[in-house]
């Protein structure tokens, strides 16, 4: 079975799809194989980053003291 690999992983492998996409000299059947695993990879990031956020808790000053409030990305 392969390892699941991390966001970083994820970024970086996408970040040289990107970039042999670009160069524009790849086969067809390779640029369209590329693509497909980009979709994946973009995919996955996102559900990632999604999690993620979904964990932060934001530290406020509420009025009966410190509260912790989900974090929504936007500053208060």
């Amino acid at each position: 079975m392969a390892k699941k690999k991390t966001f970083e992983q994820s970024m970086s492998r996408l970040e040289e799809i990107v970039a042999a996409l670009e160069k524009g000299d790849a086969p067809l059947e390779e640029s369209l194989a590329l693509f497909q695993e980009g979709t994946r990879l973009i995919s996955a990031c996102g559900k990632a980053l999604d999690q993620a956020q979904q964990q932060l808790k934001l530290l406020v000053q509420g009025e009966n003291g410190p509260e912790l409030e989900d974090f929504d990305g936007e500053e208060a």
